[in-house]
C-alpha cells in the first residue's frame, strides 16, 4: 500500500479551473505537511510565466508549454524554491503536478520525475537541519488528463535516484485547509561569525560555516510549549475543541538555547583563528508554524518550530549575500532590512510569509502573493505588526575595529526584485534580506 494524500476539496476546484489550450503542458507546485502516516496538501500553484511571456501573451494560456521539451525544469524548480521560502514551518512543497493532453501518460510520467528531483534537489540546497529518522523522502507527483480530468497519483523517493514510482492514494476531502494548529515564538540572536576575508563570497562563506554549527544547537535545545516541556508523543492539542471551525489560539513556543562560552569545558576547546573581521548577527527573530490538528504529537509541533527558525536565518542570510555578489555591493553604514510578514490564505486557517523592504508597500507583497502562489490576498489583510517595533527592527552596520584575532568554539564541542527571474536565483527575486535581526560588520586592521 502506497502513501495516502488528504487534499482538500479547494485544491480539486483550482485544478480543474486550470485552463490549457489543445496540446499544451502546464506544470504547478503542491503544498502541504508530510506526516509519517499520511500527508495533507492545502494548496496548489502553478508555475508562473516568464516576463518575456507574460509581456507577450495577456491570458493564462502563455503559462503552458507546446510540448513536454518545452518545460524549463531550472525554472519550475527556482519557483519552487521561492514558494518554500514563503512557507512557515510545518508547510512545505510536497511535490508537482502536470496538466498534460491525453495519451501521453509514460512521456509526461518521465517528465514529473525529472521535475520532482530537480524541485527537491533545489529546495534542499543551503537547508540548515539535518534529515531524521522520522522524516519521510517520498515526494508526490500528480498527473491529469486535460481532457478528461483524470488524475494519477504516484510518489517517488527523493533520495534514491534508482527508485520507481508507487501508486498512491489521492483523496479529496472538505476542511483540511481549515485543521490547523498554530504555534509561535520569537528567538533573539547574538552571533559572531569570524571572517577571514572582507569580500562578498567569502563572508557568505564563513557565515554559512557559522551558522551550521548554530544550527545544532537549535536541533539539539529545550522547547518549551506554552511554558511546558511535553512528552514527545503528548497531543498539543488536547483540552481544545475538535471543530475545524472553531478558533484555535496559537501555542506559545519558547526555545532555550544555551549560552555559548559559559560552561569551563567549552572555554578549554575554544581556539584562536585569525581573521581580518568579525560578522555580528543580532536581533529578535519572530517564527510561527503549523501542525495537522489530527492528534499533532509535541515532538512534530516542536521540529515545526524550530525548522522555522532555522529556515528563516538561512533564506535571509542566502538573499543578501546573493545580491552583494550580484551587485559588488559592500556595507557600509546603517542600513534598515526588510520585515517578514504574514498573511492568511483565503478559506485556510494557516498564513505564508514574506519579507518586505523599506522602499515596499504591503500592495508589491500582495502582488508578489499571486504571482508565486496564486493566491488573491488583500493588501489590507498582510500583517506587518510583528516585527514592526522599534526593539525588533533591523539594520546593517559597519565599524572600525584594531584586533586580528577571536575565538571560536569548534562544532564538535559539547553543549528584491517583485517578479521571479530565470537562472540568477530565485532568492533574490524576493529582494535583499537578513534576518530579521540587527546585523554588524565589524572590519579588523592588519
Amino acid at each position: 500500500m502506497g502513501r495516502s494524500y488528504l487534499v482538500d476539496d479547494l485544491i480539486e476546484k483550482y485544478l480543474i479551473n486550470l485552463q490549457t489550450v489543445d496540446l499544451s503542458f502546464l506544470t504547478g507546485l503542491l503544498v502541504g505537511q508530510i506526516t509519517v502516516q499520511k500527508d495533507y496538501v492545502v494548496l496548489a500553484t502553478q508555475t508562473p510565466q516568464r516576463e518575456k511571456e507574460a509581456q507577450s501573451s495577456g491570458s493564462d494560456g502563455g503559462r503552458a508549454a507546446s510540448s513536454l521539451d518545452d518545460i524549463d525544469i531550472q525554472w519550475v524548480s527556482e519557483h519552487a524554491k521561492q514558494v518554500s521560502q514563503m512557507l512557515p514551518g510545518g508547510l512545505s512543497v510536497l511535490g508537482v503536478f502536470l496538466i498534460h493532453p491525453p495519451e501521453l501518460s509514460k512521456e509526461a510520467q518521465n517528465m514529473l520525475r525529472r521535475l520532482l528531483f530537480a524541485v527537491e534537489k533545489r529546495i534542499s540546497k543551503g537547508r540548515l537541519w539535518q534529515i531524521t529518522g522520522e522524516d519521510v523522502s517520498e515526494r508526490v507527483m500528480l498527473q491529469i488528463c486535460s481532457k478528461t480530468r483524470k488524475a494519477i497519483c504516484r510518489t517517488f523517493d527523493v533520495l534514491d535516484p534508482k527508485s520507481s514510482a508507487k501508486p498512491a492514494d489521492w483523496k479529496y476531502q472538505p476542511g483540511v485547509s481549515g485543521s490547523w494548529q498554530a504555534l509561535q515564538c520569537c528567538v533573539k540572536l547574538d552571533l559572531e561569525f569570524p571572517v577571514s576575508e572582507m569580500s562578498s563570497a567569502n563572508m557568505d562563506k564563513c557565515t554559512k560555516e557559522g551558522l551550521q554549527r548554530w544550527a545544532k544547537e537549535i536541533e539539539t535545545s529545550l522547547c518549551l510549549i506554552n511554558g511546558k516541556r511535553l512528552a514527545d508523543n503528548f497531543d498539543v492539542t488536547a483540552g481544545q475543541k475538535k471543530s475545524a471551525k472553531a478558533y484555535q489560539p496559537k501555542l506559545q513556543a519558547q526555545i532555550l538555547i544555551p549560552s555559548a562560552g559559559l560552561g569551563a569545558e567549552q572555554r578549554s576547546t575554544a581556539s584562536v583563528q585569525a581573521c581580518s573581521g568579525v560578522l555580528n548577527m543580532k536581533g529578535v527573530v519572530y517564527c510561527r508554524a503549523y501542525v495537522y490538528t489530527s492528534k499533532p504529537r509535541a515532538w512534530q509541533a516542536v521540529e515545526a518550530i524550530k525548522r522555522d527558525v532555522m529556515n528563516t536565518v538561512s533564506c535571509r542570510t542566502e538573499m543578501l549575500f546573493e545580491d552583494l555578489l550580484m551587485n559588488k555591493g559592500a556595507v557600509s553604514g546603517q542600513q534598515a532590512l526588510p520585515l517578514r510578514v504574514f498573511a492568511p490564505v483565503p478559506g485556510t486557517a494557516f498564513c505564508v510569509c514574506d519579507y518586505m523592504f523599506p522602499d515596499e508597500s504591503t500592495e508589491d507583497v500582495r502582488e508578489r502573493f499571486k504571482e508565486m502562489l496564486d493566491c488573491d490576498i488583500p493588501a489590507d489583510s498582510i500583517d506587518t505588526s510583528q516585527e514592526d517595533t522599534v526593539e525588533k527592527q533591523s539594520y546593517i552596520n559597519s565599524e572600525e575595529c584594531s584586533d586580528n584575532v577571536t575565538p571560536v568554539i569548534p562544532a564538535e564541542a559539547p553543549k528584491r526584485q517583485k517578479s521571479l527571474r530565470p537562472y540568477i536565483g530565485v532568492a533574490v527575486a524576493a529582494g535583499v534580506a537578513l534576518l530579521t535581526t540587527a546585523v554588524s560588520l565589524l572590519y579588523l586592521g592588519d
